[in-house]
């Protein structure tokens, strides 16, 4: 394997554990929203669009770079004479081989880098919605409070303020009315997580199907590679 396919391959080594460290529950949304916020990623925030639409462009170019090869490489076996060139076309069948392992690794990388992306913004977006429903559960528990602090001050002053009733009621409803709409709003908040539970659950498996095709293909290989070498060796003999 050449240089820039290993730096590739170990790319797509790279984005599978990162991939795993994301959907796996090492460490919760809200840590996660910790360490994206952080002062070093923060700082290359301002560039990551550019780095990410750079690193896409690269993994784009070898990608096309492999499917070429792999045209190539078909075209050739398809005018090879295969009773008098035997050895040629073994060497062109571990070239087309070659150039579809490239493929692949070039194929899931660009795969993994978008799976990526949407996986950082799924957990900011679930970090989020679960602070703000804390923070409405806060407000919906203080508002209740409030509410029972003042209907108990109703029923014993009830007597002595017979003309301020009027208003109190008024300040009554209008805390039961704040507490629906916190109830509303915490439901609705309740529902988008679960959307976004869905969709990281569906996303962990998509990288689940790519590690095991990824792994398919290893062995795959090693199976070719085993092949040709035993071929290799009967006609040394």
């Amino acid at each position: 394997m050449s240089l820039q396919w290993t730096l590739i391959a170990g790319f797509l080594y790279v984005e599978i554990a990162i991939v795993l460290l994301l959907v796996l529950p090492v460490a919760s949304p809200t840590r996660w929203q910790k360490l994206f916020k952080s002062r070093f990623l923060q700082s290359i925030n301002n560039q990551a669009s550019i780095y990410f639409v750079i690193l896409l462009g690269v993994l784009v170019l070898f990608l096309l770079d492999a499917i070429r090869e792999m045209r190539k490489y078909s075209t050739s076996l398809e005018h090879t004479d295969r009773h008098h060139q035997l050895n040629l076309e073994m060497q062109e069948n571990m070239r087309l081989f070659r150039a579809q392992r490239n493929f692949y690794i070039s194929g899931f990388a660009l795969f993994l880098s978008l799976v990526i992306r949407r996986l950082v913004g799924l957990i900011s977006t679930q970090a989020t919605l679960l602070a703000q429903n804390e923070a409405a559960m806060r407000q919906a528990q203080s508002a209740t409070t409030t509410a029972r602090s003042l209907l108990s001050q109703r029923t014993v002053g009830e007597s002595a303020q017979n003309d301020s009733n009027e208003a109190h009621d008024k300040a009554v409803s209008e805390l039961k009315n704040q507490i629906k709409e916190y109830q509303a709003k915490n439901k609705e908040l309740e529902e988008i997580l679960n959307r976004e539970k869905k969709d990281k659950e569906a996303i962990k498996s998509q990288a689940d199907s790519v590690a095991r095709e990824y792994d398919r293909l290893n062995k795959e290989h090693a199976k070719l590679a085993q092949t040709s070498q035993s071929s290799g060796d009967k006609k040394t003999d």
